[in-house]
């Protein structure tokens, strides 16, 4: 009878134990949980969606090869609806309920911005592909301790963008057309009118615009009779594509300077092939880069979407592998030791480039500035840091 009694007890722990690790919110040591929050619906949803179908790509790869350590990834993914608010409760729900040892996103700066307070409160590491604010990884009070990113910021894009159009394009005016809704706008126009006019430039008018804006008519008239050589326009692909469409449309045939927001397909759907001549803009990437390790991902990106990447594609893909790097090298699996080991990370190899993180957790890499012809890109030119 003590013998069937042990049989038994020996069951029911047995029982237990499996009941324990199958219910909701239970750890799987197994298992590493990652999350992504990020833009699938709303206004920056292409800059969302672009991002996961990288990181998907690349935790497939992972998982495909052993995982990390022999530890499956298992993706936790929400939807933010492009509202910063909503990227805030989303990481709160990963951390406390989903257990994740990270997240993966958001894709722009607010959104990321958002959930940065609640990453230092519960130790979790935050990374994003393509958050590029100046103050995201560090403000006035210093250093966000578990904020990091692999993409440039936009002191580096505005810098670049401004020495290009005195240095390649011979400009000597220019003219400003800012988003003056968005910090995105604020700080790249900050940052190309420093350089340009510290190098001899002068900024011969600055006009403002607000997000969803969509006649700009009144602002191009009040420009087409001035003498300028460029025309820079910090900010998305939403507006900026329009504002192309409708400079040309008034004879306004000057190049037309922007940054990463300009990359993506809804570009070229709103400005038209014809108008995307003389188009320039800094990106991460260039599907023109004969890199072995960019040939490559684009075999493997096109084989699995049949399409080619965009450079929010490449980010997610290099920002889930920036992930995953550190949490292999990672001395223990907690946010903490992910943390450190991202801090320590020298010599990355990702799609968008090598990168090494700084002290103010932001990468060390080259950008890339992109011209277009008829809509499609035409030239890459890489500017080391």
């Amino acid at each position: 009878m003590k013998k069937i009694a042990s049989v038994l007890l020996l069951a029911l722990l047995i029982s237990a134990l499996f009941v324990s690790c199958s219910a909701p919110g239970a750890a799987n040591i197994n298992e590493i949980k990652i999350g992504i929050n990020y833009e699938l619906s709303g206004e920056v949803a292409t800059y969302g969606q672009s991002s996961v179908e990288g990181i998907e790509l690349a935790i497939e790869q992972v998982n495909a090869a052993g995982g990390i350590n022999g530890k499956k990834i298992v993706p936790v993914k929400y939807d933010n609806k492009s509202e910063p608010s909503e990227a805030t409760t989303l990481a709160n729900k990963l951390i406390t309920q989903d257990k994740v040892i990270a997240i993966l996103g958001p894709a722009t700066s607010g959104s990321f911005m958002g959930q940065i307070p609640v990453a230092n409160k519960n130790k979790i590491p935050v990374a994003s592909g393509s958050a590029t604010a100046d103050d995201v990884t560090v403000t006035e009070n210093g250093v966000q301790e578990y904020a990091f990113r692999v993409c440039f910021n936009d002191s580096f894009q505005g810098t670049v963008m401004a020495n290009f159009a005195s240095e390649n394009l011979s400009a000597k005016n220019a003219v400003v057309i800012m988003d003056s809704s968005s910090d995105y706008g604020k700080g790249l126009a900050k940052n190309f009118k420093s350089t340009f006019t510290a190098a001899g430039g002068t900024i011969v008018d600055e006009v403002a615009f607000v997000k969803g804006d969509t006649d700009f008519n009144a602002i191009l008239t009040k420009i087409k009779g001035q003498n300028f050589d460029v025309i820079y326009i910090p900010g998305y692909y939403n507006e900026a594509g329009l504002i192309i469409k409708q400079a040309r449309a008034q004879g306004i045939t000057a190049p037309i300077l922007g940054a990463d927001g300009f990359d993506s397909p809804t570009l070229l759907e709103l400005a038209g092939a014809s108008a995307l001549n003389d188009v320039y803009f800094t990106n991460h990437y260039s599907s023109l880069d004969q890199d072995p390790n960019v040939l490559k991902f684009i075999d493997d990106f096109k084989a699995k979407y049949n399409k080619e990447p965009d450079a929010f594609n490449a980010l997610g893909y290099d920002v889930a592998m920036f992930m995953i790097d550190a949490i292999g090298r990672s001395d223990a699996l907690t946010g903490e030791a992910v943390k450190n080991a991202l801090e320590a990370t020298e010599g990355f190899v990702g799609v968008t480039g090598t990168l090494s993180v700084d002290e103010n957790h932001n990468p060390v890499k080259s950008i890339v500035v992109i011209g277009l012809k008829d809509g499609k890109q035409d030239s890459s030119l890489k500017v080391n840091p």
